[in-house]
């Protein structure tokens, strides 16, 4: 099978490539220079790049390819949409047209442009379902009580500020919101949490939208969250199962079970 792969940062991509080279499928990949890796040229049957402006190339390299269903994996920085867009006449247009200039504005419209070019935007999870994260606890130590109060209250905050498209996680501390995601990432929301609270714990909670997709914008953590929770004395990583991808999932729970982080896999919806 013949697709496309829009690149973003992150060891999201590679595995993606890695697993679909292992399948026999055939992969071009459109790297978003400044956010993906150079690893990804090894890996896909052909490998171009453009910067996070030019829309029209992007259509054009998949259309000269042939490609009819492309997938995105790995992030781009949200501040780069402001820092550093150079929009080209495509997205300059898409960008005059849109409401609001978030996540799901933005990347939906894209979806669309791409739509009538006869380009399908498909499941960026497709080649990795064994890395979403199951239900229930995936680590040898389970939440405690306390951890399970803040994980049901940090639960309700992030997804009512899901619906804003604002960030994918929130800093619990003893029933209280510490910290709130935003363009910074959930590594410096947590560094930012953890100078607040005078060394008492933190939880992590992640939720994903509730959207009925996984197209684009899907949570991910990995060994490095681990190392950035362990840093903050962040104690236990609730997820949305089937929803969150956990990256280098086996180091990843080896990681926490050494550091004592519990994680768990909740049903995106409970509350």
């Amino acid at each position: 099978m013949k697709y496309g792969m829009i690149a973003g940062n992150g060891r999201f991509p590679i595995l993606a490539l890695e697993t679909a080279r292992s399948l026999g499928h055939e992969v071009v990949d459109v790297g978003i220079e400044g956010e993906a890796s150079k690893d990804i040229e090894a890996l896909a049957a052909r490998s171009y790049w453009v910067t996070i402006g030019e829309l029209g190339k992007l259509i054009d390299i998949l259309k000269s390819e042939g490609i009819t269903e492309v997938i995105m994996a790995g992030q781009v920085k949200h501040v780069s949409l402001f820092s550093s867009i150079r929009p080209d006449w495509r997205l300059f247009k898409l960008l005059g047209s849109l409401r609001e200039r978030n996540t799901d504005a933005l990347i939906g419209g894209v979806a669309k442009v791409l739509a009538d070019e006869g380009i399908q935007l498909g499941d960026s999870t497709r080649l990795l379902k064994p890395l979403l994260a199951g239900k229930g606890s995936l680590t040898r130590r389970k939440p405690d009580d306390d951890e399970e109060r803040d994980i049901r209250y940090g639960r309700r905050v992030g997804n009512a500020l899901a619906g804003f498209d604002i960030g994918q996680s929130v800093a619990i501390a003893e029933r209280a919101c510490v910290a709130v995601e935003a363009m910074e990432g959930t590594d410096a929301m947590l560094r930012r949490a953890a100078s607040l609270v005078n060394g008492r714990p933190l939880r992590l909670v992640k939720v994903a939208r509730r959207r009925k997709h996984l197209l684009f914008d899907v949570p991910v953590a990995g060994p490095g969250t681990i190392q950035t929770m362990k840093e903050t004395n962040t104690t236990v990583l609730a997820v949305d199962a089937g929803r969150t991808l956990l990256i280098d999932k086996g180091e990843m729970l080896a990681a926490a079970d050494a550091a004592g982080i519990a994680i768990i896999g909740i049903d995106p919806e409970e509350t």
